[in-house]
């Protein structure tokens, strides 16, 4: 019987090496990337160009001379995710630029989808791929439009009508410190 007791033990080391040895699907192990890969933009057309009336401008503080503003007839959000809109910029020197961009909240990235020409028609942008929106002193707009209004709950973009309400009343939506609500 020792003899045979031994070899079970020996048997069932081996099993637990074997067992040990294989790879297995641990429910703790998840593809980070799934979302990201199984996410997939919507081809999208421009909008109208801006009229005056629609634009509201952003308050970007101190950061910059220039005034943003967006057009906010042309604020959605489609089934991809991604906030789309229309920026004019009017340079401290008098120059004007028209954008139509979009925004991602997951991933915190904006897109540049097209350019205003002179004649109210739009050109599409050359560089078109996804860019992280970055600092408030480099790009004064974008930060406070992820951050205020178009992504204030960082994953999921806010509703459009939530957005255009709060660009129009200039508070952004973002929960201030120490405020009670």
């Amino acid at each position: 019987m020792r003899a045979s007791s031994s070899g079970i033990l020996a048997i069932l080391a081996l099993a637990l090496v074997s067992a040990c040895s294989q790879p297995k699907e641990r429910p703790w192990q998840v593809d980070l990337d799934e979302d990201e890969k199984s996410w997939k933009e919507l081809k999208v057309e421009a909008p109208a160009y801006p009229k005056p009336e629609n634009l509201v401008r952003v308050n970007t503080g101190a950061a910059t001379a220039h005034e943003f503003y967006v057009d906010t007839s042309s604020i959605t959000v489609s089934e991809d995710g991604v906030v789309r809109y229309v920026v004019v910029a009017r340079a401290a020197g008098g120059a004007t630029n028209v954008s139509f961009e979009g925004m991602r909240c997951e991933t915190r990235e904006r897109k540049l989808y097209a350019l205003g020409r002179n004649d109210h028609s739009w050109a599409q942008a050359r560089d078109t791929k996804w860019e992280r929106v970055v600092l408030r002193d480099l790009t004064p707009h974008h930060h406070t439009l992820y951050h205020e209004y178009f992504c204030a709950q960082r994953t999921r973009p806010t509703a459009p009508w939530q957005a255009i309400d709060a660009l129009k009343r200039g508070v952004g939506l973002r929960p201030q410190v120490g405020s009670d609500g």
